[in-house]
């Protein structure tokens, strides 16, 4: 497995616009009871993913117009992917917000728990 590749996916699916290709993507990505922890929430299951996933879209790339992008190099350790993530302005800027996303994987490859950190963001 590749786990740029999956950190990429991962990201672009929170940048995906067309909402039955995000729906096939979270599909792809976490198992049906995959799990996302971030400080503030916790979903778990394809729908409640689902709706994690479009309302941060709905408010970051949609009517803010960032981006979300893969920083550095996906590690992996004995079944757990961990990378960091940037928001950034799709029209150019600096960064916005940082990101840490540490994944345990399932037997099958795909998400079973992911756990969000948000980041301090430097001062510019």
């Amino acid at each position: 497995m590749d786990f740029n590749e999956l950190a990429d996916r991962y990201v672009a699916v929170w940048n995906e616009t067309d909402a039955t290709a995000r729906r096939a993507a979270i599909a792809g990505l976490w198992g049906p009871d995959g799990e996302h922890h971030v400080r503030t929430l916790h979903a778990r299951g394809h729908d409640a993913l689902q709706q994690r996933v479009t309302g941060s879209h709905e408010k970051n790339v949609r009517d803010a117009g960032f981006r979300f992008l893969r920083a550095g190099d996906a590690q992996f350790l004995n079944g757990t992917v961990m990378f960091h993530w940037h928001m950034v302005p799709a029209a150019g800027g600096p960064v916005a917000a940082l990101g840490l996303d540490f994944l345990v994987l399932a037997a099958d490859g795909r998400i079973a728990t992911d756990y969000q950190f948000i980041l301090p963001t430097p001062s510019a």
